[in-house]
């Protein structure tokens, strides 16, 4: 009964380990939608668009309510077929995110983690796209500082960030993730894969002495055990 007991467990502590990855996916796409929509929901129920503002760090982040019909820094928000142009680009990024999921290893928790942040910034604004046709965006960056503000309007023609929401920066987040795993994780899992045994498949690489050359063949004969030395 304890043998059974052990097995058991052995097999759920198992199940948990093969499965970190899929959980890992599913908890940042699934709380990474839900934070994003519920989030906006609150901002248009409680922040008048366009002139409405709460200042959480004076002088460097505010809660506004504006809205996007285009995307990233509002480009392409004049383009008559943007809807199905960014709907055909959901689409597609959702197979390709997908479809490296599956061939991730399954204990790969970094990975798997951005890819569910870029799941979940692709979804929660593709949601708000084909619901009301723009993007609620609310959060904003700028500076009040007299010197840094006049040199980002002089040098960009602004002294604030294009304001953005939950799903745009799950997208950054994730993104940043997948290049510090390609940059310096995906080397050194190469480099553990190596290997370092010689010996494969059963055959012992020739020695030195053992290199066959044009007078001899490859392979030594072995004599026969029952055959007298001379």
């Amino acid at each position: 009964m304890l043998s059974g007991g052990r097995s058991a467990t052995s097999s759920l502590l198992h199940g948990v380990a093969v499965n970190r990855r899929n959980v890992l996916f599913l908890l940042f796409s699934i709380v990474g939608i839900i934070a994003d929509q519920a989030s906006k929901q609150w901002i248009v129920a409680n922040v008048p668009l366009q002139t409405g503002e709460i200042k959480i760090i004076p002088g460097f982040l505010s809660i506004v309510h504006a809205q996007n019909p285009g995307a990233a820094f509002g480009m392409l928000g004049d383009f008559a077929y943007r809807h199905w142009l960014f709907l055909a680009f959901t689409i597609v990024a959702g197979i390709v995110i997908v479809d490296m999921f599956r061939k991730l290893p399954t204990d790969d928790w970094l990975m798997s983690s951005a890819l569910g942040l870029i799941m979940s910034g692709a979804v929660g604004n593709a949601i708000d796209r084909m619901r009301q046709q723009y993007v609620t965006d609310f959060i904003r960056v700028y500076t009040d500082h007299e010197g840094l503000a006049g040199w980002l309007r002089s040098t960009f023609g602004t002294n604030e960030w294009p304001s953005f929401n939950v799903a745009d920066a799950a997208l950054v987040v994730g993104v940043g993730l997948f290049i510090i795993h390609h940059l310096f994780f995906e080397e050194a899992e190469a480099g553990e894969a190596e290997p370092t045994d010689l010996v494969s498949g059963g055959e012992v690489p020739l020695d030195e002495d053992d290199i066959p050359t044009d007078k001899e063949p490859a392979v030594r004969p072995v004599p026969d055990a029952g055959a007298e030395a001379p």
